[in-house]
C-alpha cells in the first residue's frame, strides 16, 4: 500500500540555524503518527511545512505518491487536501455551529446539511447546531473544530497539540472520541505533541524528535521498551542511572555484572532502569535476599523519602555503596520511614546499557 503522506529528507533553517534536519517519515491511510518531542525540537515547523504554510530549504513531500513539494514544485495549502487542528480551536465567533462546520464545504445546501449533520451526530452535538461557540464548553468547541476539519473529507489531518487547552478531566475522553472518529473516516493523521502519554495513547507510530531530527521511530511499544539512548528512555518516564566502566565486555556494579557488548575495555557506560522495575525487600539483620538470575545481586539503600502519588508510592533511596540516589515505585501504598534500610535489586531484562558519549554541538549546522 502506498503511503498517504511521505516526507523525504526535509530541512529548514532560520538565520543559519537548522530547525528541521533531514526529517523523513511516512503515514499510511487510517494511521495515526505522532511527532513527539520537547518544545522547540522542530515538530511544529515540520507540521507547518507539510501544511504548506512554510517551505523547506531542501527535501520532498508526496501525498498518495504525487509530489506536492520539492525544489521545483509547491502545491498551495488549499489544494493539498489536508485538514488542520491547532491548540486554538479558531472557531468563527459570529457563525453558528452549523455554519462553522459547513464553512469549507462545496456543493448544494442539501449536501452541506447532510454532511454537517453526519459529523455533528458523530461528535454528539446535533442539538447545538444553531448555537454559537461562546455558548459551548471547551470540550464541545474542540469537537466542533474536529467536525469542521473533517467536513471536506481531507486525506490527511494535521493536528498541533489540539488537546492541550482542555481540562485534564475531559482530555482522555475527548482524545479517545477524536481517535475513534478519525479511524472511522479513514483519515491519515499526523499529530504533534510534547506529551508521551498522549502519543502512547493515540499513535500507531511514534517519531521521537530532538533538536530538529527524528532520533527514533516505531510502534509505541518498541519506542518505549527499546530506546535508542538515555535521553529517549528519559523522555517517556523517570529513570535511574548506574554508571560503570567496561572490562572484558562486563560492567561491574553493586548490583552485579552487566553485559556491555560492543564496548571497548575502559569505556564508560550508563545502565538505565525505570523506577517501576526496581524490586524492594526488607533488611534482615543487615542481610538481604540471595542473588538470582532475574534480579542479580541485591544492594542496600537507606530511605530518604516516601510519597503516595495516587496509584503508586514513590520511594527515594540513598545507596550505601556509593551514596548515589535511586527511585523506586511500588503499587498501592508503601511508605517506609526515612532512615529505614531496605534492599534493592534491578530487573536484568528491563535494563538498558548505553555508552557515555560526548555531548554533540547541535548549534552548528552541518552542511
Amino acid at each position: 500500500m502506498e503511503p498517504r503522506l511521505e516526507v523525504r529528507n526535509i530541512t529548514r533553517a532560520y538565520g543559519g540555524r537548522a530547525v528541521v534536519r533531514d526529517v523523513s517519515l511516512k503515514v499510511m491511510p487510517g494511521q495515526v503518527t505522532c511527532l513527539l518531542g520537547p518544545s522547540g525540537c522542530g515538530k511544529s515547523t515540520t507540521l507547518r511545512i507539510i501544511a504548506g504554510v512554510d517551505r523547506p530549504d531542501t527535501g520532498e513531500i508526496r501525498m498518495d505518491g504525487t509530489v506536492i513539494v520539492n525544489q521545483g514544485v509547491f502545491v498551495p495549502p488549499e489544494q493539498r487536501g489536508t485538514g488542520l487542528m491547532f491548540q486554538d480551536f479558531a472557531l468563527f465567533p459570529h457563525l453558528s455551529v452549523f455554519d462553522n462546520v459547513a464553512f469549507g464545504l462545496t456543493g448544494t445546501r442539501t449536501e452541506k446539511r447532510l454532511r454537517v449533520r453526519e459529523l455533528l451526530e458523530k461528535v454528539g452535538l446535533v442539538r447545538y447546531m444553531d448555537n454559537f461557540p461562546h455558548e459551548l464548553s471547551g470540550g464541545e468547541q474542540q469537537r466542533v473544530a474536529l467536525a469542521r476539519a473533517l467536513a471536506p473529507r481531507p486525506r490527511i489531518m494535521l493536528m498541533d497539540e489540539p488537546f492541550s487547552g482542555l481540562d485534564n478531566r475531559l482530555r482522555d475522553g475527548i482524545r479517545d472520541e477524536t481517535l475513534s472518529i478519525l479511524k472511522d473516516e479513514g483519515t491519515a493523521v499526523l499529530l504533534v505533541t510534547h506529551e508521551p502519554e498522549e502519543a502512547m495513547r493515540m499513535a500507531d507510530d511514534i517519531a521521537l524528535m530532538r533538536k530538529g531530527e527524528i532520533v527514533q521511530q516505531g510502534a509505541p511499544y518498541n519506542v518505549y521498551n527499546a530506546p535508542v539512548d538515555r535521553e529517549a528512555a528519559a523522555f517517556f518516564s523517570d529513570i535511574n542511572v548506574i554508571r560503570g566502566s567496561v572490562q572484558g565486555l562486563l560492567t561491574e556494579t553493586a548490583f552485579g555484572k552487566f553485559m556491555a557488548p560492543g564496548q571497548a575495555d575502559g569505556a564508560n557506560v550508563e545502565i538505565v532502569i525505570r523506577p517501576q522495575h526496581l524490586k524492594i525487600d526488607f533488611d534482615r539483620g543487615g542481610q538481604g535476599p540471595a542473588p538470582s538470575p532475574e534480579h542479580g545481586v541485591w544492594a542496600r539503600g537507606i530511605v530518604e523519602r516516601a510519597r503516595f502519588i495516587g496509584k503508586e508510592s514513590l520511594v527515594e533511596f540513598r545507596m550505601e555503596f556509593d551514596g548515589s540516589s535511586l527511585k523506586a515505585t511500588v503499587p498501592s501504598v508503601f511508605l517506609p520511614k526515612p532512615g529505614t534500610p531496605l534492599w534493592i535489586a534491578i530487573r536484568r531484562d528491563r535494563c538498558f546499557v548505553f555508552p557515555v558519549t560526548p555531548k554533540k554541538d547541535w548549534r552548528r549546522r552541518e552542511d
